[in-house]
């Protein structure tokens, strides 16, 4: 059975990830700081898998805690590197906070992992990597542009020091994973997003302010070039999201990769705006959503979806499930969340 590292799985999407990683026969090593996830986490992925991961509560910042860690754990055939800070509207308030946890973290790990023998990558990264892009849908051969917030920038540095590190000779091959907006929760209502204070994120602040632990929504900007005048994104299920890490994770360890560093989109190539998953909402819950649009947030851009074609060939993966069973799952989540008093 191979091991896997998974920085942050006690997070959102590195917790389903672990689930999903564990269904494939993989023993999983998480390693979170608990400063925006928490423990109780680690349960629910037991009560879905009835596996219990190994779980190290320790910062990516701690060089030397993380090389202690690799020692204890031996034999790890990959490293999936979630931990990061990851709201735009806060890195455009505390960008010393993003640079030095983004950065550090991963310089850290790939100093490590050649001393260690770990030789497998999978980055978490992001599609703010492509800023406002000239044409939609998105392709990995879409232009990097300057980033619209210090969140989107750290993710463009880190895939520069990535593929600084693979060209200097260093024996690690990587996949960088540039995702979309990854909404929803598990099936199961075990896990899902559990942000800490006010949610940075529309989906778990829709769910909240249906729950009524938020008095109001806002909707940032109604004057875009769009349709309906908000913010477009590609959503894509988070359970869908999370199979990809496995199946890149696979690839490098089987031996597929065509190159030493390799890009993917994860989305759903469907675009979808502020409004309209609003909308959405209160038609698949019933729940009338009080909301307000507000003036537009700095850090965000107007619209972009992908085009995921690329992964959907060469990895075999595609996004399945739809924006409405997406909400539901959330929901359900919510609720859960509520009934539990958290």
């Amino acid at each position: 059975m191979q091991r896997i590292l998974v920085t942050g799985g006690a997070g959102y999407i590195g917790s389903h990830t672990v689930v999903e990683l564990q269904s494939a026969g993989f023993e999983v090593v998480i390693v979170d700081n608990l400063s925006n996830s928490s423990v109780d986490v680690v349960d629910g992925i037991t009560r879905i898998t009835g596996i219990r991961p190994a779980f190290e509560k320790l910062d990516c910042l701690d060089y030397e805690g993380l090389g202690k860690l690799l020692t204890k754990y031996s034999g790890i055939a990959a490293i999936i590197h979630f931990a990061a800070s990851k709201a735009v509207g806060e890195s455009v308030q505390r960008p010393l906070l993003y640079y030095r946890n983004n950065l550090v973290s991963l310089i850290n790990l790939l100093e490590l992992m050649p001393k260690h023998g770990v030789e497998n990558f999978v980055f978490s990264s992001s599609c703010t990597v492509y800023g406002q892009p000239d044409a939609l849908p998105v392709t990995e051969r879409a232009p990097r542009k300057p980033a619209e917030s210090p969140y989107g920038n750290t993710k463009q540095i880190c895939e520069d020091i990535v593929s600084d590190t693979v060209r200097s000779g260093a024996k690690v091959k990587s996949i960088l994973l540039r995702y979309f907006n990854p909404i929803g929760a598990h099936p199961s209502a075990e896990i899902g997003e559990l942000p800490l204070g006010v949610p940075q994120n529309l989906i778990p602040f829709v769910t909240q302010t249906a729950a009524g632990i938020r008095p109001k929504l806002s909707v940032f900007g109604s004057d875009y070039s769009t349709p309906d005048g908000s913010c477009i994104r590609d959503y894509i299920n988070v359970v869908d999201l999370a199979k990809a890490h496995v199946v890149a994770a696979q690839r490098m360890l089987t031996g597929k990769s065509k190159s030493a560093v390799e890009t993917f989109n994860l989305g759903t190539g469907r675009g979808v705006s502020v409004l309209e998953v609003v909308n959405a909402f209160e038609k698949v819950t019933g729940v009338k959503l009080n909301y307000e649009v507000v003036g537009r947030r700095a850090g965000d851009i107007e619209q972009i979806w992908a085009d995921p074609s690329y992964a959907n060939t060469e990895l075999g993966w595609q996004a399945k499930e739809n924006i409405e069973d997406t909400l539901a799952s959330a929901w359900k989540w919510q609720q859960k969340l509520t009934k539990s008093g958290k």
